[in-house]
């Protein structure tokens, strides 16, 4: 029963986990990039206006950011770092990501029109030495004739914002100009390189794209948070099945003792079955008995072990810090990762599919010493009695 118990216990509790770090991470991503991107075949929408207004006239569309991006060189100090710069309204940016809100210093609203203002992740202001009010040089891919030769273009940006979103791909790679300022920058004077689209359900996002997909036509492409980043979220989705099947294991070996212990209560009890069935029981109500028994067990330990998971995963969150503060050191230092506490979501249907699961397992391991109870001879077994 105990087995039985830890074993469920251990696998809400696991889950849960993993629920909790998926949804920090899909929620990290989705501050920075939208539900749904509608973007031009080679990277430019010229008659962007127009679908923007077409775009806000969807119902189950809540918010619309345009935006320019290319990858350029960015220098300062000595230093040359290769980010994506992207060019935005900062008006417009808080309905499609939560970009503000992670600002460590300075806003948004200081990237203002030729003003060149830039900002960028704590990493990637780490790495260049740059701080607030610094001067910071991008060059960018595309290049200019000159007398002097073929030369890149390039343009010195002020540091004017430093934000940090807890994630490497973005604090240390991504930085934000004004759209007007990214529009002289990358020659792309009255046109975007796409439209950035919040939703009002974030899980709605593969039919909207495909809908959109349609109405809008092949002039642009479509697509949708699950789909730009597919590998990593299907790499977490693999990772917490196998996960369960490895902890699955643990039922599966209190299993096997539930089966051990029952033949054992066979073999002790030989003579007692044998006088049950010179008295008339017959050899189905011998099985009956001992698999009752034994899913007495399994029910016993798999509702013990839902309820103490369901518990345990629901205050993991206090009880960590508990533990932390007790032994004086952080599970997760935020020098060193990025989700510096223990998130923990729990889901009723993997109580559920976890409860179900110990539960037949019980029952099938009540079959063997079952089948062997009811297959005891009374002559044989009291031949020495």
């Amino acid at each position: 029963m105990l087995g039985i118990m830890i074993g469920v216990l251990a696998l809400i509790t696991v889950l849960s986990v993993m629920n909790g770090f998926e949804k920090e991470l899909r929620e990290r991503i989705l501050g920075m990039v939208a539900h749904v991107t509608v973007s031009g075949t080679d990277g430019k929408l010229a008659d962007w206006q127009a679908l923007d207004q077409q775009l806000a006239a969807d119902q189950q569309v809540k918010g619309i950011a345009p935006y320019i991006q290319q990858q350029v060189m960015i220098s300062a100090n000595g230093e040359v770092r290769g980010v994506l710069m992207q060019g935005i309204q900062p008006a417009r940016q808080s309905a499609v990501s939560r970009l503000e809100s992670h600002m460590v210093d300075g806003s948004l609203t200081t990237l203002k029109d030729r003003e060149y203002g830039i900002a960028i992740g704590q990493e990637l202001a780490s790495s260049i030495g740059a701080f607030i009010g610094d001067k910071v040089t991008v060059i960018t891919p595309s290049a200019r004739v000159t007398p002097a030769g073929v030369l890149p273009r390039m343009k010195r940006f002020t540091v004017t914002a430093i934000y940090k979103m807890n994630m490497r791909d973005y604090d240390s790679s991504t930085a934000f100009i004004h759209m007007s300022d990214a529009a002289r920058l990358f020659k792309m004077k009255g046109q975007v390189s796409g439209l950035r689209v919040r939703l009002d359900d974030l899980f709605e996002a593969q039919s909207v794209a495909s809908r959109l997909q349609t109405s809008l036509g092949d002039q642009v492409e479509v697509s949708d948070w699950g789909r730009d980043n597919k590998t990593f979220f299907s790499a977490i989705r693999m990772e917490k099945a196998m996960m369960f099947f490895i902890l699955l294991l643990i039922v599966v070996v209190a299993a096997f003792n539930l089966v051990s212990s029952l033949v054992m209560v066979v073999n002790d009890k030989q003579a007692d079955i044998a006088i049950l069935r010179t008295l008339g029981i017959s050899p189905k109500s011998i099985k009956t008995i001992f698999m009752v028994q034994g899913s007495i067990i399994g029910v016993s330990g798999a509702i013990l072990g839902a309820v103490g998971g369901v518990l345990l995963a629901s205050n993991l969150e206090t009880i960590i810090p508990m533990l932390e503060d007790f032994f004086g050191r952080k599970i997760f230092p935020e020098d060193i990762f990025y989700i510096s506490t223990v998130p923990s979501e729990l889901h009723m249907e993997d109580v559920w599919m976890i409860t179900i699961a110990a539960l037949l397992l019980a029952v099938i391991a009540t079959i063997y010493p079952a089948n062997r109870a009811a297959s005891v001879q009374p002559a044989e077994s009291l031949r020495y009695e």
